[in-house]
């Protein structure tokens, strides 16, 4: 194995190296030469006190660390991979409450009451209401591209609204407070982007607004229960059920987990079409049922989470020391070559397609897969219905972020 040429210092979580692409070069050339590399940090850059974390970049040691949970806990640091160094310990430490950074037994108590919610039988309630919503949302594009010489940003007008208005039919939330999700969910994610002057401190007070939010929702229903998953998680007597607090930290996942990441494989997916118009004639044509895994393989929307060694273990010829923190890369992991044939094509047809774009499987497979495909399928077959004839009007404003593949802007008009 040979030494990997990066340069000095090269971080693969840097926010400013995420705002203007994802590393593809360097994930090939570590998948090549070291594909579990030491990347060294200044101690306490990320919000840890160590000097640096394993970056894991093939696709079967991805799906390794993430189907072992004994040996790599999303519990000890969280499964956010940097945070800003100003943060506490006590505001990492008070994460562990979100189903995302629990490791079994836990995060099974609790996951097999959330997954009540998102039964196929669940999603395909919704699917009737969702669809109207999405030919609802792109006639009002329309109307907005009228009114701006043919023009309108595709991620606020598009983008946003159905993801968020999924979580409100989801969870009973009144569509007129869906910005006030919106809004919380872009605080606690954004910290690293100047544009929105977050600061550690708003994003925790936007986490814990959202947590009251959800917590009277969820008394409300056990007070009064109603056809709804708030019902169903909270309301129902006996054990098995989410206490408000666990409830408000559920919905916190489905608003960073849940919005953001729809959104941006939404957004990358209508940028996707537009860069390779054969594949945007072929969907329009076509219609076919893999183009929205496709599309989540090619956006991998989550670059990366991370697992901490719970004890001295081996990956992929390196030895991990108990309490080092790994980094998970799914964007290398989507792009392996030993897994996908010609990675770099997107191609809506691709079938097989392995990809980790929903995690790498185990415990903490995402749980709204389902519905995300579902939304993203929705979302497409009205741009192609009602804006067939969308072109580029500029190129995709990048989010600063260390962990998220995120699209702020994309411009587009009608041809």
């Amino acid at each position: 194995m040979r030494c990997p040429h990066l340069p000095d210092g090269f971080d693969f979580t840097d926010p400013d190296l995420l705002q203007s692409r994802v590393p593809h070069p360097e994930f090939a050339e570590l998948r090549q030469a070291a594909p579990v590399w030491w990347c060294a940090q200044p101690t306490g850059i990320a919000g840890f006190q160590d000097d640096g974390y394993w970056a894991v970049t093939r696709h079967a040691d991805v799906k390794y660390v993430s189907t072992h949970p004994e040996l790599f806990s999303s519990t000890t640091n969280t499964a956010v991979i940097r945070f800003n160094e100003s943060i506490s310990r006590e505001q990492i430490d008070v994460q562990r409450l979100i189903m995302l950074n629990m490791d079994p037994p836990e995060h099974t108590r609790v996951r097999q009451i959330v997954q009540r919610g998102f039964t196929p039988r669940a999603i395909r309630s919704l699917e009737g209401a969702l669809r109207e919503r999405a030919r609802s949302i792109v006639d009002a594009a329309l109307s907005e591209a009228d009114k701006n010489n043919g023009t309108f940003d595709f991620v606020t007008n598009i983008a946003v609204e159905l993801p968020l208005q999924a979580i409100a039919e989801l969870i009973g939330v009144p569509q007129e407070d869906r910005t006030k999700i919106f809004d919380w969910s872009n605080k606690m994610a954004a910290y690293d982007d100047p544009e929105y002057a977050i600061t550690e401190e708003i994003g925790a007070e936007a986490a814990m607004e959202l947590v009251s939010y959800a917590m009277n929702l969820a008394a409300a229903r056990k007070e009064c229960p109603a056809k709804d998953i708030v019902s169903t998680l909270v309301a129902a007597e006996g054990e098995g059920n989410l206490l408000s607090d666990e409830f408000g930290f559920f919905v916190i996942l489905l608003a960073v987990a849940g919005n953001e990441t729809t959104r941006n494989a939404i957004s990358h997916g209508m940028h996707a079409f537009l860069t390779h118009p054969d594949q945007w004639e072929l969907y329009k044509r076509e219609r076919p049922d893999t183009a929205a895994e496709e599309i989540v393989r090619w956006a991998t929307p989550v670059v990366s989470f991370q697992r901490t060694a719970t004890q001295d273990t081996e990956l992929g010829g390196q030895k991990i020391k108990a309490g080092d923190r790994v980094g998970i890369f799914y964007s290398s992991a989507n792009n392996d070559p030993e897994v996908f044939e010609h990675p770099e094509r997107f191609d809506i047809t691709r079938d097989p397609n392995p990809h980790l774009g929903f995690g790498g499987g185990g415990p903490h497979f995402c749980l709204g897969k389902s519905l995300a495909v579902l939304e993203i399928n929705l979302i497409f077959n009205a741009v192609a219905d009602v804006l067939p004839d969308l072109r580029l009007a500029g190129d995709p404003r990048r989010l600063r972020s260390a962990w998220l593949n995120g699209i702020k802007g994309l411009q587009v008009s009608r041809s």
